[in-house]
């Protein structure tokens, strides 16, 4: 697949995507968030794909928000387009069957850290920063960040950063259970790869079902949330993973599952 806006690599099924807007610091326009939401639509119909890693072009920023420039000429109605445009592509990464992980390398500001936010966990770099500074525009977060940080962080704790549009570095983002881990500049990369590669060994029915269980599971009650599990733990025998696994197990050798979903 080729674009204009975005770096595709595909290797042992794993995927990196890059956002390719370095002069721009990677902002998000209405091109590159149209871009996106065709790569993601193509990667859900993709049984080949096994982990997603997400990062941005050179080493100042991951994303450093909404295009300022697009934002400065929009009337209320084709700016809930655009909100509308990004809230799409954004929720298309939690429906991907496969684990995405937010490689961050510097700056994800407004809708940055609201990209980071909508994919499954964060690697960031030392030198990498987090905030939503929307009030300092006069507006307001616009593709899921008001709901994903206070499910994320806290309600409270998402309202003093909204608030008041403060900026964290990555260790106190993690403080904050933001970040999943905090990485050297030089070592961030390979040690995201380190983890796909993990997560593409295991079966990846399971890892598909796994993401499911937890993201509809923690929007509604404990019971519900068991019922979904139940149901998800079921479905893993439907595949012929659950039983190469316990027979792998058992005859004490390496799993070899299968490299479709």
């Amino acid at each position: 697949m080729e674009f204009k806006n975005l770096i595709y690599e595909k290797e042992d099924g794993i995927v990196r995507i890059t956002l390719n807007r370095p002069k721009a610091l990677n902002a998000l326009n209405g091109e590159l968030i149209a871009e996106l939401n065709t790569l993601f639509d193509a990667l859900a119909m993709d049984d080949g794909v096994r982990v997603v890693l997400l990062t941005g072009a050179g080493d100042k920023a991951f994303v450093a928000g909404a295009d300022i420039s697009e934002l400065a000429h929009m009337d209320s109605f084709s700016a809930r387009i655009f909100a509308d445009a990004g809230q799409s592509m954004m929720a298309k990464i939690a429906l991907l069957p496969m684990p995405v992980i937010a490689v961050v390398n510097g700056f994800a500001l407004g809708g940055g850290c609201e990209l980071a936010l909508a994919c499954d966990f964060i690697y960031a770099s030392e030198k990498a920063m987090f905030g939503l500074p929307e009030e300092t525009l006069g507006l307001i977060p616009g593709f899921g960040g008001t709901q994903r940080l206070a499910r994320r962080v806290g309600a409270a704790m998402a309202m003093e950063l909204i608030f008041t549009a403060k900026r964290i570095k990555a260790e106190e983002a993690k403080e904050l259970g933001l970040v999943n881990r905090v990485l050297p500049a030089e070592q961030l990369m390979e040690e995201a790869q380190k983890t796909a590669a993990s997560i593409a060994a295991m079966g990846p029915a399971a890892i598909a079902l796994a993401k499911v269980a937890v993201h509809k599971g923690i929007e509604v009650d404990l019971i519900s949330g068991s019922y979904m599990e139940r149901e998800a733990f079921g479905l893993c025998f439907a595949s012929s993973d659950a039983k190469e696994g316990t027979s792998a197990f058992l005859e004490k050798r390496k799993a070899v599952f299968s490299k479709t979903r």
